[in-house]
């Protein structure tokens, strides 16, 4: 599966938001090796975290390294804009999942305006909603 942030103007990339990238890459760069069952991939329209199933723990919720990563994302892209970076447009949190070994499901699950109050327990309870559907409609099964 996959978590993404996207800019729904498809503009958040080290070009469009180097203050932004400059924050995030100051978390990447604390995490542990023992933190990092994800990797961390660069799109034009936002970063992606391809998230390794074997990190969800058995109440399936997502580390919480990788939601504090998220949030630190988000939050990156606002702090970035008061900083100098172009304005956007508002923020897409995204999960992905591969169906029947090639289709492609997305689900956006929350949509951020830049001038909305990042709130980190939202973005988690979203988050693990999303995780928790995902599993039950692949009959809690990790594919």
């Amino acid at each position: 599966m996959s978590i993404k942030v996207r800019d729904s103007s498809y503009h958040f990339d080290r070009g469009h938001s180097p203050h932004a990238y400059r924050l995030i890459d100051a978390h990447l760069s604390k995490l542990s090796t023992a933190d990092t069952d994800f990797s961390f991939e660069e799109h034009e329209s936002g970063p992606e975290l391809l998230v390794y199933l074997a990190m969800v723990t058995a109440g399936i919720t997502l580390a919480k390294s990788l939601v504090d990563l998220i949030i630190t994302i988000i939050k990156a892209k606002a702090d970035g804009i008061k900083k100098g970076d172009p304005p956007s447009a508002p923020l897409e949190l995204i999960v992905r999942r591969i169906e029947n070994g090639c289709d492609v499901r997305e689900e956006m699950i929350l949509r951020i305006q830049r001038e909305n109050h990042v709130d980190g327990n939202a973005i988690k309870r979203h988050l693990n909603g999303a995780l928790r559907r995902l599993f039950k409609e692949k009959g809690g099964r990790a594919h």
